[in-house]
């Protein structure tokens, strides 16, 4: 509910302070008397766009605050906090629009976006009147109102959900497709990779041991040709021929020289000993190095494979034996491509089916509906002195979406055997409001927590219209707010709280003030909307007529 709006030098406005009530509050003066300002400034603290110069002559800046209470499940709650603001008892909004056009948001003492405020305003107030595009008028929000007028919100939510279902299934089909298709291109790759590298059979860690053996027997090989020489230098092709041959003469000549020759003899049989555990020794070392034939070649060849493998690839050889998995994985899912395909395109369907049974179910229920509000507008147009007229709810069918799979659009004809078309093409001005504010009365219990402004939608009527169209406003108003600008009196007399807007010439300016009227002033109010300037004392006897038979209303 709005609870104030305070206005600073906006327009023809200095200063303006105005506290509403809950229910039905009339706004009424004279033309050019500045009611079209206080739309205006509320639109602007509500980021609706508007006129640009609303900065009064002379002031550096226009400012704006509006003040609405809201209770803990009013929509509004849920923008404040996605925007990032705390949940609140009382909303403050407060706008500023500088002499150079710059414009500056508050919500609540924290700088907003207009943005934000836009999406508040969907939640705090509807403005409806003979130019309204905002509201009832626009055929895009049709389907939401008949929705909210007549449809289950558990038929909407399996309809949403169905939705999400389908395209979730129709996506993964798609990318399946995608990902075959594309392994198709690269069958003959795959094939290929996949036998060369099954052939070689990489294990991780495998390149590493392969290395380390390999170093290891060319060491063997560096090693093993200095043992042999040294062998050789040992055998009896080296040292063991010359101790034999050097042992052999010293024998032959030691008879002349009578022992003397005893002990070199006795030292070469002790050195040969020596040789002989020398070339067990290194015999032994020498088997000890023995590699099989073709050993080190064989290493060299897988060591060479792996590492030529990997660089086809693009990866370390340690990671030969992963690829090799993720390429069969991917041979796998081609070879079973056709099966997968069948299962995601049945998967796809049988969503599709779900979707289509519950927007079929949603459309029986939006027809139902529709036929009720043509059935309830009917009833409400023939007060209102349009009991030829007709009213339809239009479903037609459209591109399947979350909220179905059709369109609603409210058409009227305003007289029998006349085309219809939509509300703004073929009604007049007087009529217009008369359609607008019987379809408000039938969609009035989706608005809890709105504030409803209501801008002259009783221009053009008079009379016993009139009064009816007053009568349906104090009935949308019962446990509402209403904010009524109107020249009827008959509007103006069922009003619970009356102000009206006048202007004054204060110097050499021209200022708009609303005042709020007591009893004795709104005897004179409406006697002037029924009789002019001139204010007869059968107007006022009519204006008493008025305001008596709102006790009754």
């Amino acid at each position: 509910m709005l609870l104030s709006l305070d206005i600073r030098d906006v327009l023809i406005i200095d200063r303006l302070e105005l506290r509403f009530q809950p229910g039905l509050n009339v706004l009424t003066g004279e033309t050019g008397a500045g009611k079209s300002i206080l739309l205006d400034s509320l639109g602007f603290v509500l980021g609706w766009r508007g006129r640009a110069d609303l900065v009064r002559q002379g002031a550096d800046q226009g400012e704006v605050v509006a003040e609405f209470a809201l209770t803990p499940a009013h929509p509004a709650q849920t923008v404040l906090q996605e925007a990032g603001f705390a949940r609140t008892e009382t909303l403050l909004l407060r706008r500023v629009n500088s002499r150079d056009g710059r414009k500056s948001a508050w919500v609540n003492d924290r700088r907003a976006s207009g943005e934000v405020l836009r999406a508040l305003s969907e939640t705090l107030v509807e403005l409806h009147g003979q130019q309204d595009d905002r509201g009832l008028l626009n055929p895009r929000g049709h389907r939401d109102l008949l929705d909210a007028y007549g449809v289950e919100p558990a038929l909407l939510d399996a309809v949403r959900s169905a939705w999400r279902a389908w395209r979730v299934a129709r996506k993964a089909h798609a990318e399946e497709i995608t990902r075959l298709d594309a392994a198709r291109a690269e069958e003959d790759f795959l094939r290929h990779a996949v036998g060369e590298l099954d052939k070689l059979d990489p294990q991780p860690g495998e390149e590493e041991t392969l290395d380390a053996r390999r170093r290891r027997m060319q060491a063997a090989e560096r090693l093993r040709g200095d043992v042999a020489r040294a062998h050789a230098a040992l055998s009896d092709e080296g040292a063991e021929r010359l101790l034999i041959d050097a042992t052999r003469w010293l024998e032959a000549a030691a008879e002349g020289f009578e022992g003397a020759l005893d002990a070199p003899i006795e030292a070469l049989a002790r050195a040969l000993d020596a040789l002989g555990e020398a070339q067990q020794g290194v015999e032994a070392a020498a088997d000890s190095l023995a590699i099989a034939p073709g050993e080190l070649e064989e290493v060299e060849d897988r060591l060479f494979a792996l590492r030529g493998l990997a660089r086809k690839h693009g990866c370390l050889p340690d990671d030969l034996a992963g690829l090799a998995q993720d390429l069969r994985a991917r041979l796998e899912r081609l070879d079973n491509g056709a099966r997968a395909l069948t299962d995601l395109a049945r998967a796809e369907a049988e969503a599709q089916a779900g979707y289509d049974t519950a927007a079929a179910e949603l459309r029986a229920a939006r027809q139902l509906a529709g036929q009720r509000l043509d059935s309830e507008m009917a009833q409400e147009l023939a007060p209102l002195k349009m009991e030829r007229a007709a009213f339809s709810s239009v479903i037609t069918p459209s591109d399947p979406g979350p909220e179905g799979h059709e369109m609603v659009s409210f058409e009227v004809a305003t007289n029998p055997g006349a085309p219809s078309g939509p509300l703004s093409r073929i009604a007049s001005g007087g009529e217009l409001s008369r359609f607008l504010l019987a379809l408000k009365v039938c969609l009035a219990r989706n608005s809890a927590g709105i504030t409803m402004i209501f801008d002259e939608i009783d221009r053009g009527v008079g009379g016993a219209t009139a009064d009816a169209v007053g009568r349906r406003l104090h009935r949308l108003a019962e446990g509402a707010q209403l904010l009524v600008v109107t020249h009827s009196p008959q509007v103006a007399a069922l009003g619970q709280h009356h102000w009206r807007v006048e202007k004054q010439i204060v110097g050499d300016a021209t200022l708009s003030r609303v005042v709020p009227l007591s009893a004795d002033q709104r005897v004179e109010e409406i006697a002037r909307m029924i009789s002019g300037d001139t204010i007869t004392a059968a107007a006022r006897a009519a204006a008493r007529d008025l305001l008596a038979a709102r006790a009754v209303v």
